[in-house]
């Protein structure tokens, strides 16, 4: 099995890159983040907040988290039911990076992910899949932007779906994601010794996607 190992800050194109790679490499994409954020909407359902761990780790026991895909798409199910449009809210997202500090919330989704990389060619994405997930990934990358840059492109996100949004507010946002995830105790955000660094800043998907691809060949 061949496993790639994509890392990065919130925001840098992560999920993107991703998914055209392994599309372009016949991998299976597994998107950690969706899983994590699977079990954030879990506990948002429940009027759980973040910082009450117990209730937070008992609720991420006791549902489902599974990956499926129709059409070559990963979709994300809770309990059975399609989740992945659901999770993509701005609430959910700050509230997964909250609750994905918690040891026993990692254990749960590390055992699904270590699974299929043992049995598929992945493309695995998220914050410390070459450093605690996958350390032995054939390939690992570590994808970053400015935090201004990933800043516009959430923006523009945003404003092409009809949500009104203040770009500094979401720059200040991406920092407050980034401390939390660089200094969290368990699997804090960091480039593995191996990894390649790619700063996207300055580069479209095209250009880091052929980039990816040259150095899985070499």
């Amino acid at each position: 099995m061949f496993n790639i190992a994509i890392d990065g800050p919130a925001g840098a194109g992560k999920s993107t890159i991703a998914k055209i790679v392994a599309k372009e490499l016949g991998f299976i994409y597994v998107d950690t983040g969706a899983m994590y954020r699977t079990l954030a909407l879990a506990c948002y359902r429940e009027n759980i907040k973040p910082e009450e761990e117990e209730k937070v780790v008992e609720k991420c026991n006791s549902v489902e988290v599974t990956l499926g895909y129709e059409d070559g798409i990963q979709k994300v199910y809770l309990n059975g039911k399609d989740v992945s449009t659901k999770i993509r809210q701005e609430v959910i997202g700050n509230m997964t990076s909250s609750i994905a500090v918690y040891p026993p919330v990692r254990k749960i989704l590390v055992a699904i992910q270590q699974d299929l990389a043992k049995k598929n060619n992945v493309v695995m994405d998220g914050r410390d899949i070459g450093t605690a997930v996958l350390p032995d990934a054939d390939l690992k990358i570590y994808l970053t932007a400015s935090t201004r840059t990933r800043a516009e492109r959430r923006y523009k996100e945003l404003i092409e779906k009809g949500v009104d949004c203040n770009i500094d507010e979401i720059e200040k946002d991406i920092k407050d994601r980034d401390y939390r995830d660089m200094n969290r105790q368990v699997s804090p955000l960091v480039q593995a010794e191996d990894a390649v660094l790619i700063d996207s800043s300055d580069m479209d998907i095209n250009q880091v996607v052929e980039k990816i691809k040259s150095l899985v060949k070499k």
